[in-house]
This record gives C-alpha cells, sequence and structure tokens, in this order.
C-alpha cells in the first residue's frame, strides 16, 4: 500500500480498516448484554396472534469465532500492510518477495550459465543444452511480438530468416535485445510528387522484386523514386547503417501490396522495439543472442 498519491488518502483508508474493526467490537458487546425478555424466553413481541420472536443468546462458538476474527485481523494489520501506507512490522511486499525469489532463482543457475561463459555465441549454437534454455528465454520474453517460431507477423520482423535490417553479427544482436531499436521512415508524398507520382513508385518498388505490378506505372515511377534512393540505395538494396529496408526482397515487413507502399510513402513508419536489457543478467543475454543468431542459420529463408 505504497502507492497513494497523498498522506491524506492513506489516512482515509486506514480510518475506514479501523472503524470496521470498532464497529464488530460493539457489536459483539451489544450482543452480549442480557437483556430484559418475558417469562417465556421471549422479546414480548407477537405477530399473527401466535408468532414469537425468541430471546435466546448468540452460541458460544460463534460468539468465540467472531472474537478471534477480530483478533486475527488486529495481528494480521499489525504484522503485514493494509493500514493505509503502513508496512508493518515485517516490511513485507510482495515487489519484496519477488526480488527475494528472483535472487534465489538467479543464484539456482549461475552454475547453469557457468559453464557457457567461455563460449562464444557461436560455440553456444551448437550446444543443445545452451540452445533449449535460449529457447525458453525466447518463448517467456520475445515470442509475445515475434511469435513462438520467431517468424514474426506484421511490423513484428520475422528472425528465422536472414534478412537484418540494421546489421547482423552477435553484437549487432546483442546490442539490439539490450537497447532496442527505433526504425522512423518520414512521410515522403511532398517530396515524390502527385497521387500518381506516389502511385507509380509504389509500382517501381513492386517491381524491383518481381513482385505482380503495372508495369506502365512502374516505368513511370522510376525517375521519381530518386527521393526514395538517399535511404534506400539506388538500386533498392537498402542501407544496414540507416536501418533502411532492402527492396528489393520479398520480404515485407509492414504490409505487401501497392495499398500498403502507398500508405507508408504518404504516412511514413515508426517502429519501435523496446530495451529488454533490464529482464536479463548478462548470461542470459549471451544465451539469448546466440538462440536468435541460430534461428536464421538452422531455418532456411523465407519471403514474406
Amino acid at each position: 500500500m505504497s502507492d497513494f498519491l497523498s498522506n491524506g488518502w492513506s489516512l482515509f483508508v486506514a480510518g475506514i480498516v479501523i472503524g470496521g474493526l470498532l464497529f464488530c467490537l460493539t457489536m459483539l458487546i451489544i450482543a452480549s448484554r442480557r437483556t430484559e425478555m418475558a417469562n417465556d424466553n421471549t422479546t414480548g413481541h407477537v405477530w399473527d396472534e401466535d408468532l414469537k420472536e425468541m430471546n435466546n443468546p448468540l452460541p458460544r462458538w460463534w460468539m468465540g469465532l467472531f472474537v478471534m476474527t477480530v483478533v486475527f485481523a488486529a495481528v494480521y494489520l499489525a504484522i503485514y500492510p493494509g493500514l493505509g501506507s503502513n508496512a508493518g512490522t515485517f516490511k513485507w511486499s510482495a515487489v519484496g518477495q519477488l526480488e527475494v525469489e528472483q535472487a534465489k532463482a538467479r543464484q539456482a543457475m549461475s552454475s547453469v550459465y557457468a559453464e557457457f561463459a567461455n563460449k562464444t555465441p557461436e560455440q553456444l549454437g551448437k550446444d543443445a543444452k545452451a540452445m533449449a534454455i535460449g529457447e525458453r528465454l525466447f518463448v517467456n520474453n520475445c515470442a509475445q511480438c515475434h511469435g513462438a517460431d520467431a517468424r514474426g507477423s506484421k511490423s513484428f520482423p520475422n528472425l528465422a530468416d536472414t534478412d537484418w535490417l540494421g546489421g547482423s553479427g552477435a553484437e549487432y544482436v546483442h546490442k539490439t535485445i539490450a537497447e532496442g531499436r527505433t526504425g522512423v521512415m518520414p512521410p515522403m508524398a511532398a517530396a515524390v510528387g502527385s497521387a500518381d507520382d506516389v502511385k507509380n513508385v509504389a509500382n517501381y518498388v513492386l517491381s524491383l522484386s518481381n513482385s505482380p505490378h503495372n508495369s506502365v506505372a512502374a516505368q513511370l515511377g522510376k525517375a521519381k523514386f530518386g527521393a526514395c534512393a538517399a535511404c534506400h540505395g539506388a538500386t533498392g538494396t537498402g542501407n544496414h547503417a540507416l536501418g533502411a529496408p532492402n527492396l528489393s526482397d520479398k520480404v515485407w515487413l509492414h504490409g505487401w501490396g501497392e495499398a500498403a507502399i502507398i500508405k507508408i510513402v504518404n504516412e511514413g513508419k515508426t517502429n519501435v522495439m523496446p530495451p529488454q536489457g533490464a529482464r536479463f543478467t548478462p548470461e542470459q543475454m549471451k544465451v539469448l543472442t546466440a538462440y536468435v543468431l541460430n534461428l536464421s542459420q538452422r531455418t532456411p529463408a523465407a519471403g514474406q
């Protein structure tokens, strides 16, 4: 209970909790008092000529259970957090318990990762044990975006092919996982020209990979492609230094076809992979890097 915006809310919650306990105690005291009753052990009230209300006290076990509940609540709130922002005498928190358990897990796994310490990512790629661990790390942390088979989906790169936007190799993969990546293409419609020019350029881009296209429009769009060549190159093969995709292959990260290309030229595209370094230990990063590298080496490249 340490996330209150102000001390007032903490006191408000604590007041409700304490008030609830006092209310329970008050009810116990009232219920335990003996009240006047008629000679026939009723309250003296009669309904429908013969319906009477008995005046029997609560059973002792019921009263005892009530008392035990109140005592338990008081002890619990003294030991554990519950009274507003009060941390309790044990200073327990869910985050603290998680950190303790994570520390135990890291200590238990340290001996497992120790045997990988002197191996390169390439060597780890041939180590079945390391790859089994890498697969679990990938499935638990990366598959949400890239898929369980690492083939990605629209706007999430396929890691099982050999198409790398910004480079390749262990250093590049490690840096990408640790620091994330941000890819930005600004809107280029103004630089290309009219709406027809944009359509022609889209067909020219399709022609670079021998994808279905309008050949006449593609020929007209070739000259206008100069606005794109600064990043993608004169032949459309891309630029790793800029993270500009290769337009001459059949890998379409953000959608395929004339309409998809026109949309990106008109609106631009920003794609972000958040940094993941804080999620892993250095040893885990090394194994995960080796696993990702191994994905593209053991699986044939797939044009998507």
